[in-house]
């Protein structure tokens, strides 16, 4: 019923050339809009996804998007939920295809992270993203959080720093063959393991970027489709969940329990079983990140000895984060779902960065982020639409 009909991700990195959000917006809009076949008038809903208003500096930013792009008299709105806002913008959009409201939704998300602010003040708002009377007014950082999260998980299944290390270098490899991603870096196990501790087991290799960048879709519903694009992938299932946001109050705090119901119900919805996914973009906002992501989503029955047996590498049978993910590619927070979503339509079509796209395209593939430490995930799954 729903198809990615237009996608497109604007380069993810530090912009220092004086261009702001709604620059690389229209960029990535365009770019979209050309993909699909259509035309802007065609477009009858938009959706956008940012996690603050104080990266841009615009409160209600879906209407002014809306005017700089020439979409006029339409439905638009802003969709927001920490991490998972990219994911669950693209959730929303496949509601109104659902729905009968719309026959085509634009679906942008961006992020000045790295280039609005200082980093510091960056990071002290992302600890807001938490529950900002108990932790962030409190000292307590995002890293610190994922940390203690990890620690438990790694005590409880034997993952360790070499898995963590070579789970980096994986990652940014990949990124090394993305033309658009933020971090293109080779990295030794040794570089990793010696650099600077931010909360233990974290080091500063084992975290994301701040990045800034835009990503966009266009979705279809199946009887608007433009006769050139009858090759789009279809979004089959979504599903979401919340968690506790307080970490202590989890009865499982190295779990992330909230992916394994948001998976749950989109599995359902696409009348799959998640080991019938053939590749995956997870958030990995740090290393530790995508093996408790693995788990929670039912990727693998035993993940450590399909990651040590390189499963999920480039050349593996389930490929995770081609693109680079979050570690990679970068982490704009409102373009991340949108983009991880854009990234899995181009290579179930065959439309990938060259030295990154399979040869066997498989049938399905995952889209997965969340906010907080996994307190809200959201989570779609694709078709190819190839065969």
């Amino acid at each position: 019923m729903t198809f990615v009909t237009g996608y497109n991700l604007t380069q993810f990195n530090r912009r220092k050339d004086g261009s702001s959000f709604r620059d690389w917006v229209s960029e990535t809009f365009e770019s979209s809009l050309e993909t699909s076949s259509l035309d802007r008038r065609d477009i009858d809903t938009l959706i956008v996804s940012s996690e603050s208003d104080f990266f841009t500096l615009q409160l209600n930013p879906a209407s002014v998007i809306a005017d700089d792009l020439g979409l006029f008299n339409i439905e638009a709105l802003r969709v927001e939920g920490g991490g998972a806002s990219g994911q669950l913008a693209v959730h929303a959009g496949v509601k109104s295809i659902l729905s009968g409201a719309s026959k085509h939704v634009a679906i942008i998300g961006f992020d000045p992270s790295a280039s609005q602010l200082p980093s510091e003040t960056i990071k002290k708002l992302y600890s807001y993203s938490f529950d900002a009377w108990t932790d962030g007014m409190n000292g307590v950082s995002a890293t610190a959080l994922y940390a203690l999260s990890i620690q438990i998980f790694m005590s409880e299944t034997g993952l360790n720093e070499y898995d963590l290390a070579n789970l980096t270098i994986n990652n940014r490899e990949n990124a090394c063959l993305n033309p658009g991603a933020h971090l293109k870096i080779n990295h030794s196990q040794d570089e990793i393991l010696n650099s600077t501790i931010i909360s233990s087991p974290y080091r500063r290799l084992h975290c994301s970027p701040l990045s800034d960048g835009a990503a966009s879709i266009i979705l279809s519903h199946k009887n608007y489709i433009p006769s050139k694009r009858k090759t789009a992938p279809e979004v089959i299932g979504i599903g979401s969940a919340n968690d506790r946001v307080n970490l202590g109050a989890r009865l499982e705090m190295g779990e992330f329990n909230s992916k394994t119901i948001s998976m749950k119900n989109a599995c359902k919805m696409a009348d799959i079983k998640p080991s019938e996914i053939g590749l995956a973009e997870l958030y990995d906002a740090y290393a530790g990140a995508e093996f408790q992501a693995i788990k929670a989503l039912g990727l693998s029955s035993n993940f450590l000895k399909d990651f040590r047996n390189r499963r999920f590498h480039k050349e593996g049978e389930m490929p995770i984060n081609l693109s680079g993910g979050l570690m990679g590619q970068g982490a704009p927070v409102g373009a991340t779902g949108v983009g991880q979503t854009a990234t899995c339509s181009m290579l179930l079509e065959g439309e990938y960065h060259d030295e990154l796209q399979i040869n066997n395209i498989p049938k399905y593939a995952l889209a997965d982020t969340h906010g907080g430490i996994g307190t809200t995930s959201a989570t779609s799954i694709l078709e190819s639409n190839i065969n």
